[in-house]
């Protein structure tokens, strides 16, 4: 088959690779038609090259038609269309029988002290082959897919692997009060759908802060109040708190992560453990990463006093500088964590109907074909071409 593979820093290709097979009675064969290419791919694309190995299979963003089943496999067929959430959960276990999938202790990644497996996502997270792929071996058959009518085109489904429940799960932590007021820092992908879920559950004040002019007009675009970070700078929190009675909002959603800009100590300390040999450039970043906290001091400088800050942007340092001081004198909650997809799943489903209230079957910016994935990355890394959402076809 033809796959998406990692063979360095910034060089990803595509590769004809073996075939997936059956290894377990309850796995099943999945015929990609739709991948995403998520923000945290990025991660692998730029920096987190310690932890993969060349001819990696990335993706964890997919959706198809089931090819083949297992034999205990009952909940599926052939022919069958699912969505594949990025967690790879067995759902029952203790931890998914409590809804959080991301923590399932069927697939944690023990020796490595991490949570659940992940598709396509490195050796951090089980190194399981991902889903830019045509195939995608897919286990846990009868309780991981996500089922969805024929019809519809794939755009109105796809986003249940990651956008939707991700996006979802931030406004959940958010803990919006009825009628509240919420910042987004950040409007990719993720922050842009957090946005509108916001609203959609009827937030008052959605205020969203990007650098990027075409995720500003976006966003906009569906009545969110967009600042522009390259005009207000190490301000933006006073303009916040100028558009809220001098607060600060209810809530912030910190949807950057590592990727924030503004911090070349951060960036160049993690290129550098990039270009150490995998075992020694491992141990650089999981015992003395460090993250750019721009996006994060952002949040706790924008939210009220007693209000909550989501952290939904990933982070990968392990000595990150925490305002501990402000955080605590603000009586600030905090949540965050990776999104537990299977949890979230049926309060979306309903939503993805002929009225798409959320807007994503026009979510994509760009849509392209497997073989244009390269180029695709190249593009999405650079924010180029007004490149929100990419999803290859096949």
């Amino acid at each position: 088959m033809r796959a998406l593979t990692w063979h360095g820093k910034r060089d990803v290709r595509i590769d004809t690779v073996p075939d997936p097979k059956i290894e377990d009675p309850t796995d099943i064969i999945v015929r990609i038609t739709s991948t995403g290419i998520c923000g945290s791919d990025l991660h692998l694309y730029e920096v987190l090259g310690p932890y993969l190995d060349a001819g990696d299979i990335l993706g964890h963003e997919p959706m198809g038609i089931v090819e083949e089943v297992g034999p205990e496999v009952t909940a599926v067929s052939v022919g069958d269309r699912v969505v594949v959430p990025f967690n790879v959960s067995c759902g029952t276990c203790w931890m998914c029988e409590r809804g959080l999938y991301s923590q399932c202790e069927t697939t944690q990644v023990k020796d490595r002290g991490m949570g659940a497996s992940l598709f396509g996502f490195s050796k951090l997270y089980g190194q399981v082959p991902g889903g830019q792929a045509e195939l995608l071996r897919v286990p846990f058959g009868n309780t991981l897919p996500v089922k969805v009518p024929h019809g519809p085109p794939d755009q109105r489904y796809v986003y249940l692997s990651d956008v939707l429940p991700t996006a979802w799960q931030a406004v959940a932590y958010a803990a919006i009060p009825p009628g509240g007021s919420v910042t987004v820092l950040g409007l990719g992908p993720i922050g842009d759908m957090a946005a509108r879920i916001a609203l959609h559950q009827g937030a008052s004040k959605v205020i969203g802060v990007d650098l990027v002019p075409e995720r500003l007009a976006r966003a906009r675009s569906r009545g969110v109040h967009a600042l522009d970070l390259n005009e207000f700078g190490n301000e933006v929190g006073e303009e916040i708190r100028r558009l809220t009675e001098g607060r600060g909002t209810d809530a912030v959603i910190e949807a950057v992560g590592m990727e924030a800009h503004g911090a070349p100590l951060a960036r160049t300390a993690q290129r550098f453990a990039g270009l150490l040999p995998s075992a020694i450039g491992e141990k650089v970043l999981g015992r003395a990463g460090m993250d750019s906290m721009a996006a994060f001091n952002t949040a706790v400088d924008a939210v009220r006093r007693g209000g909550t800050i989501s952290l939904i942007g990933v982070y990968g340092g392990s000595v990150d500088p925490v305002p501990m001081l402000t955080l605590f004198d603000k009586q600030v909650q905090l949540r965050m964590g990776q999104a537990n997809v299977r949890h979230w799943v049926d309060d979306i489903l309903p939503l993805l109907d002929d009225e798409d209230v959320l807007g994503v079957e026009n979510f994509a910016t760009h849509t392209l074909s497997l073989e244009e994935g390269p180029r695709a990355y190249e593009t999405f890394q650079a924010k180029e071409d007004g490149m929100i959402k990419t999803i290859l076809t096949l």
